[in-house]
């Protein structure tokens, strides 16, 4: 379902920034502007590189997109100005956690963080800072929406009453839907790696001590966070919450920048940091991020650890929740009995290509209340591997929308035209209080909102 109007658009204006450094970077392109909404210009380079990334997502125009982009652009800029009216503030939670859906859905498209910075010739902190302002407009769009539709309620009756008027080629079709459950264990890393890394860890502090090399030389040969490596291990400004704990405990009692941290660890690995900034409860710094190496050994006893516990489930000596519960080291999940939680959508149910990769090959081919032979995995979230199994708790197989099975889905439909009518009717009214101008060879299209060009 559609969050109101704008999410997947704000998305699609961040591509578009982003390809616009390698698109329109050249100093002999010449940009002009194609519309004006209130004091905000609309640029043709903005209009391009809209569409060049409307093109890599596969979207489909049923107008010309050259009509279409720059009036969603515009329609974008109303709602922008009356959150500025009406002071709609966002946090900046709500803008990292934004940003982070927004870099996974880059992720899951390209591949991985590396193809996402290949892509877009920008390391991930690059990428993330750019990211920001999108994701800080998007966030006041959906906040202004919010606000101008307010608490919209339907019946049951007329939930019912447009199913049974919808044309049968037009009733939705619900994609699969699966729920499951997950159990980790982390592979045992021999002393002798953890020494080896602190070891090197050590050795590149005494180097910067010495003056014999600069932090960022040493984070651009060593780090294993290949994000921020690229980067001299510079890191975006972040605030406490953002980091992991431990990380975070030791960055933010810095204060000397010409300082090297002590070694840290967290889940993912070893660093040493460096303070760049300090900006109220925010921080900017270096770090260094050495793994130790996982030996192959280590990654079978996982596995056979988590196939013995995977047989006394399925003998009944106890169940996976009561296993996850004990057992698993998945902190996100063993407190609610080893579900997955599924952060688009904030439920625990799970479109097939919303699972990790690793996850969705093997439970596809799963029954109900199976358990998985385990399997290693490297999770986005850490970069380690870690060895797993899972149970699939619940799979609801694709099919045509019924008011029996999918109430609540039809119900969301309802809703959601209603929401878009009040909101039509808001922009059709501003139209008629707002200064526009559009180009003369823009002025011949069929728009979606015909107030754009008043008499």
């Amino acid at each position: 379902m559609r969050k109101f109007m704008n999410f997947k658009f704000v998305v699609l204006c961040a591509l578009a920034l982003l390809a616009g450094s390698t698109v329109y970077g050249q100093d002999n392109v010449i940009d002009e502007v194609v519309w004006v909404v209130g004091d905000e210009a609309i640029l043709k380079s903005e209009v391009e590189e809209a569409r060049m990334s409307a093109a890599y997502e596969g979207r489909k125009f049923d107008r010309d997109p050259y009509c279409v982009i720059p009036e969603e652009i515009a329609v974008q800029k109303l709602f922008l100005h009356q959150a500025a009216l009406d002071s709609i503030e966002v946090s900046e939670n709500e803008v990292i956690q934004r940003v982070d859906q927004m870099m996974n859905m880059y992720v899951a498209n390209i591949g991985s963080h590396e193809k996402v910075e290949e892509y877009f010739k920008k390391t991930s902190s690059q990428i993330r800072e750019t990211l920001r302002d999108n994701a800080r407009e998007g966030l006041k769009v959906q906040g202004m929406q919010r606000k101008l539709v307010g608490e919209i309620k339907v019946t049951p009756a007329e939930v019912r009453r447009y199913f049974r008027d919808l044309p049968q080629d037009s009733i939705p079709y619900v994609p699969t839907m699966v729920e499951v459950q997950i159990m980790t264990q982390q592979p045992k890393v021999p002393l002798d790696e953890i020494e080896d890394v602190k070891r090197r860890l050590r050795e590149y502090t005494d180097r910067i001590n010495k003056g014999e090399t600069s932090f960022s030389t040493l984070a651009r040969l060593y780090s294993e966070d290949r994000g921020s490596a690229l980067n001299g291990g510079e890191m975006p400004f972040y605030g406490r919450g953002q980091l992991d704990p431990a990380f975070a405990n030791v960055a933010f009692n810095l204060q000397d920048p010409t300082k090297i941290s002590k070694i840290v660890e967290s889940e993912f690995g070893f660093h040493i940091i460096q303070l760049m900034e300090k900006r109220g409860d925010r921080i900017k710094a270096r770090h260094i991020l050495l793994k130790p190496h996982i030996p192959e050994e280590a990654l079978l006893n996982a596995n056979a650890r988590l196939d013995s516990i995977a047989d006394d489930i399925r003998a009944g000596k106890f169940t996976f929740e009561e296993a996850a519960a004990i057992l698993s080291q998945d902190k996100d999940t063993r407190n609610n009995h080893g579900l997955l939680p599924n952060p688009y959508n904030n439920t625990s149910k799970f479109e097939m290509q919303e699972l990790p990769p690793e996850i969705a090959k093997v439970v596809d081919k799963m029954k109900v209340g199976e358990i998985s032979e385990a399997f290693t995995m490297i999770p986005q979230k850490t970069g380690k591997e870690e060895c797993v199994i899972v149970k699939l708790k619940s799979r609801v197989n694709g099919h045509k929308a019924t008011i029996a099975d999918d109430y609540q889905n039809l119900k969301e439909i309802v809703l959601e035209r209603r929401r878009d009518e009040v909101l039509e009717k808001w922009i059709r009214e501003k139209q008629k209080h707002t200064y526009v101008r559009i180009n003369d060879n823009w002025k011949n299209c069929t728009f979606k909102y015909p107030g754009w060009i008043k008499d």
